[in-house]
């Protein structure tokens, strides 16, 4: 895993504060719209949030992401049923670890 953080959890980027959170928004929801939540490890900073967001938001189908770096939680809201091995894959290669949904 190649995260930005140091192992004293601060950014290596420089990226201020390990809590709070960011949303990405492609489109309006719509009632066919599905919301899941992930478990993702390794997050400890804005740098973090911002990384998640901008790989699970490229992909196809995404509508919004938004990223709780303090509780770990991943919640990507997809346009039908979301493909969890992609999503799995973006956070991986974000550096992150997708443990499970929440």
């Amino acid at each position: 895993m190649g995260s930005c953080c140091t192992p004293d959890h601060s950014c290596s980027t420089g990226a201020e504060g390990a809590g709070g959170t960011a949303v990405a928004v492609a489109e309006t929801v719509t009632v066919t719209d599905t919301t899941t939540a992930y478990a993702v490890s390794g997050m400890t900073c804005g740098h973090c949030r911002t990384a998640i967001t901008g790989a699970v938001g490229a992909l196809p189908g995404v509508v919004s992401v938004d990223v709780d770096v303090a509780g770990g939680l991943v919640t990507v809201t997809t346009g039908g049923a979301p493909d969890d091995a992609a999503i799995a894959a973006a956070v991986d290669d974000a550096g992150y670890e997708l443990t499970g949904r929440a």
